[in-house]
């Protein structure tokens, strides 16, 4: 019968210690959880703000003036546009012909 009960017991004990690491495990993802909730949160919070910011660097009126100013560029006109025109235009083989 001691046999029996010290068996148990050490049954019991070994439960008791599993539980007890199962508990801490899961403890430690929780937390492992709630730290990459909270890294998504701000990578999203910096994703918008970096969208917001992309839109107003990108502005119309922002990329003319970049244009004009940084790299020298003016409107085309015809005044200024120069045609090219190809001197042997491409041969379609007859296979490809509709």
């Amino acid at each position: 019968m001691a046999r029996v009960n010290l068996l148990l017991f050490a049954l019991v004990m070994g439960s008791a210690l599993y539980l007890v690491r199962t508990q801490y495990e899961s403890r430690l993802l929780y937390t492992a959880l709630d730290r990459a909730v909270a890294d998504a949160r701000r990578l999203e919070t910096e994703n918008q703000r970096l969208q917001v910011e992309k839109r107003a660097q990108a502005t119309p009126l922002r990329v003319e003036t970049l244009a004009r100013a940084k790299l020298q560029m003016r409107t085309a006109t015809p005044a200024i546009t120069q045609y090219v025109t190809d001197p042997l235009p491409a041969k379609v083989p007859p296979e490809a012909r509709p």
